[in-house]
């Protein structure tokens, strides 16, 4: 258990955690999301590592991550504001459906064992990857209107979806947005505000679970574990800046295609991983 750990592997903890700050906070910014796909696979390893219990390792790094997500997400919105890259009126008519989608699916992830957990983060995540591997830019994208059918559909969709990943839901949303013709750095701005609704509902939602559930995880409030709260946000928050300005004069396809990469190498490990459940 987490109380055997020697000061070397303590150190190694936290230096992981800290360099995975660095990665998931510029990622954050630059594409709009809340990070979570990176976060979530890295805590769940760390986890494992410390000696959590594995009936909710998952779930613990799950509702970290959301809690993560929260200054981060305010942090790139406010930078994309800067450059005019949010639209509220998009926020806030699409957002309220998201925000339900996200509650049912936050109850959804809870009673969900462990093993199913890392299963259907696995496959999500193969199909976020062959997202970033086969999107492709509009030329001169013209915005029309989400009517509400669409609205409720895939503001719910992506709030039910981002509950048992643990993320902001902004590698949903962005392509949303952009499917209905609005300009790719739009989008992102737009995906990081809705990702601040997203991550605080998350949150308040597995901290409550865990705490009425029991699960005596250690130095944690639910499912949310204070101290990698703290080492990870200071770090995100700051990178969340630089990523958020870079992406304004930054070609992103490269990127994306290496995200890609990165997306579906993880989707392989926790598959197998899903076999040792």
């Amino acid at each position: 258990m987490i109380e055997n750990l020697d000061q070397n592997q303590i150190i190694f903890i936290i230096g992981a955690m800290a360099s995975a700050a660095v990665i998931t906070g510029f990622m954050a910014g630059f594409f709009g999301i809340g990070g979570g796909l990176i976060m979530v696979p890295i805590l769940f390893y760390i986890f494992n590592f410390a000696g959590i219990e594995k009936s909710f390792v998952m779930h613990l790094a799950l509702g970290t991550s959301f809690s993560i997500i929260i200054p981060t997400s305010v942090i790139s919105t406010m930078t994309h504001m800067k450059f005019k890259a949010v639209d509220f009126s998009i926020v806030k008519t699409f957002g309220v459906f998201v925000a339900i989608g996200v509650v049912c699916g936050t109850i959804f992830a809870v009673s969900l064992k462990t093993s199913s957990l890392v299963l259907f983060f696995s496959i999500m995540t193969m199909l976020f990857s062959l997202y970033f591997f086969l999107s492709k830019e509009k030329k001169n994208p013209t915005p029309r209107k989400i009517n509400l059918i669409y609205r409720v559909f895939c503001g719910f969709l992506s709030g039910f979806l981002s509950g048992p990943m643990g993320i902001g839901g902004g590698v949903i949303n962005t392509p949303i947005l952009k499917m209905f013709g609005y300009p790719i750095k739009v989008a992102i701005g737009c995906s990081a505000a809705i990702g601040f609704i997203i991550a605080l509902i998350g949150a308040i939602g597995f901290a409550i679970s865990g705490s009425y559930l029991n699960i005596n995880a250690p130095l944690s409030l639910g499912f949310v574990n204070i101290p990698t709260f703290f080492i990870f946000v200071p770090i995100t928050m700051f990178m969340a800046k630089i990523g958020g300005k870079t992406v304004h004069k930054f070609n992103k396809r490269l990127i994306g295609k290496l995200f890609g990469v990165y997306l579906f190498i993880i989707s392989c490990k926790l598959f197998y991983d899903y076999f040792s459940f």
